[in-house]
């Protein structure tokens, strides 16, 4: 056994970071996190949690589940330059306040993302959690209960047919079994965020939602995503006071630039928290429109 301390780079809380993280293969509850990874073929446990000095402590069976743990939790990328840039900002200011060491979890392998994110199009988030949990369990084995994160291989031996057994739409398991056999995820870790979006982008099934999920939580960037989430459209319809299309709260994260793939987690995150400020409604494309070409009365 390895025991393991590792001070993670800027700010950031494990407890905060973890809400709803867990799934087939974690377990990650009030600032701890447990997982199962697969290591040489073979199956390791490890474990950490956050002391109060902000030090993450691991305990893993060797230096593969140290390296898991720095990576999926994002230990050495430091988001200060995005707190401080956007620390006055009308929407985020006081979700950075209160939020601050918050940074999405990771998936273990870039194929888990792309599964998430084709499981979450167009339904309910539970249900999307539970078509993913059960692919999951039908495609790895198991430790202690929890479940090796899939990989390409793992999820290319099913056909669209048995992935639509198992609750994924035909079309949906179409394209993730199309991706994974014809595309080693793994290497887009090499490309630039922009080429590796793009290649994602060029696959039929995948939207600029999907990109974002494969993008923050497969490969780690923050420059792409939750791109016309449900989430996003329920916060711009109240802060803009009427009915807004998915592709319209594009407007919303269009400010973050390099950064919108971390607003969007603080945006949805924020807004569940009664932390984005709903008075802020100067950001809608219509009344910027309408401003600019409607004329003023004459006094």
């Amino acid at each position: 056994m390895i025991a393991a301390e590792l001070k993670p780079r800027g700010p950031y809380s494990l407890r905060t970071s973890g809400r709803l993280a867990s799934d087939a293969t974690r377990v990650v509850v009030n600032g701890s996190y447990r997982a199962a990874i697969r290591v040489e073929g073979a199956l390791e446990g490890v474990r950490a949690w956050q002391r109060p000095n902000g030090i993450v402590c691991i305990r893993a069976e060797s230096e593969a589940g140290v390296e898991h743990v720095r990576y999926v939790l994002g230990l050495d990328d430091d988001h200060s330059e995005f707190l401080a840039r956007f620390a006055a900002d009308p929407l985020l200011g006081d979700a950075i306040r209160r939020l601050r060491g918050l940074r999405p979890v990771r998936t273990a392998t870039v194929a888990h993302a792309l599964l998430r994110a084709v499981s979450g199009q167009l339904i309910l988030a539970s249900r999307a959690r539970e078509i993913e949990r059960t692919i999951v369990r039908r495609a790895t084995p198991a430790l202690d209960g929890l479940h090796a994160a899939p990989t390409c291989a793992d999820l290319a031996r099913f056909s669209p047919a048995e992935l639509r057994n198992l609750g994924l739409g035909a079309r949906r398991g179409a394209a993730l079994v199309r991706l994974c056999r014809s595309l080693e995820l793994e290497k887009l870790k090499s490309l630039p965020t922009e080429a590796a979006a793009r290649r994602l982008q060029r696959e039929r099934g995948l939207g600029p939602w999907s990109v974002g999920v494969v993008c923050l939580q497969g490969l780690g960037r923050y420059e792409y995503g939750l791109a016309r989430d449900l989430g996003l459209v329920k916060l711009a319809a109240a802060l803009w006071g009427r009915h807004v299309e998915a592709e319209e709260t594009d407007e919303l994260l269009a400010p973050y630039v390099e950064w919108a793939g971390l607003a969007s987690i603080y945006l949805l995150a924020g807004y569940h928290a009664g932390l984005v400020g709903l008075r802020d409604a100067d950001r809608d494309p219509r009344r910027r429109q309408d401003r600019r070409v409607t004329p003023r009365r004459a006094a």
